[in-house]
C-alpha cells in the first residue's frame, strides 16, 4: 500500500475514534455539575413543598372564621368542639394529613389549625363580636404562628381582642 494512502487511512481511523464518544472525565464533570444544581435545588424545593401545605391551614382558618361568622348570625353562637368543622357544613376535616382542626370558646371563637406533622407553622383564627357604630357585628382575624411548632395555640397566646392583635407568638394575617 502506497504510504500516503495508508497516512490518510490511518488519520481516517484516528479521526472515527475521536468521534466515537465522551471519555471518562467528560462524564464525571458532567455528572459532578448536575449534583452540585441537586444540592442547591433540593432545599429549595422543600421549603416550597412545605409552603404548599401550609397554604391548606391558612385557606382552611379563613374558611372555618368565615362560617363561624355565618353560624354566628344564624344562631346566635359559635360552633365549638373537635367536631365544629363538621358542625359548620363547610367540607373540612377535622383532621388531614397536615393539619388537626378545633373551635373552643363561646363568646370568641378560637379556630386552631394544629400541625400533625413537623416543620410547619400553626394557625388560629378568631371570631369575636364587637360594637361598630352602634352595632353588634362579628369580625375575624387570622394570624401564623412566627415558627413551626406543634404548640397548640391557646386564646390567651393567639389574640389580645382589645388591640385585635395576634400577640407576641403570632403574627396577623389580617382580618376584622
Amino acid at each position: 500500500m502506497k504510504p500516503e494512502l495508508q497516512a490518510k487511512f490511518l488519520q481516517h481511523l484516528n479521526k472515527k475514534k475521536k468521534d466515537a464518544g465522551f471519555t471518562l472525565i467528560e462524564l464525571l464533570v458532567v455528572i459532578i455539575i448536575i449534583g452540585i444544581l441537586a444540592a442547591i435545588a433540593l432545599p429549595s424545593l422543600l421549603s416550597q413543598a412545605n409552603k404548599a401545605k401550609q397554604s391548606e391551614g391558612r385557606n382552611n382558618i379563613g374558611a372555618i372564621n368565615r362560617a363561624q361568622q355565618a353560624r354566628f348570625l344564624e344562631s346566635a353562637a359559635f360552633a365549638e368542639g373537635t367536631g365544629a368543622t363538621a358542625d359548620l357544613g363547610i367540607g373540612i376535616p377535622t383532621q388531614t394529613a397536615n393539619y388537626v382542626y378545633k373551635s373552643e370558646g363561646t363568646a370568641t371563637s378560637l379556630n386552631t389549625a394544629t400541625p400533625a406533622i413537623d416543620n410547619l407553622k400553626a394557625y388560629a383564627g378568631v371570631v369575636f363580636t364587637a360594637q361598630i357604630n352602634n352595632q353588634s357585628a362579628t369580625q375575624a382575624v387570622a394570624c401564623e404562628s412566627k415558627d413551626t411548632t406543634t404548640t397548640l395555640p391557646t386564646l390567651a397566646t393567639a389574640f389580645d381582642s382589645a388591640k385585635s392583635d395576634c400577640g407576641t407568638t403570632f403574627k396577623n394575617l389580617g382580618g376584622k
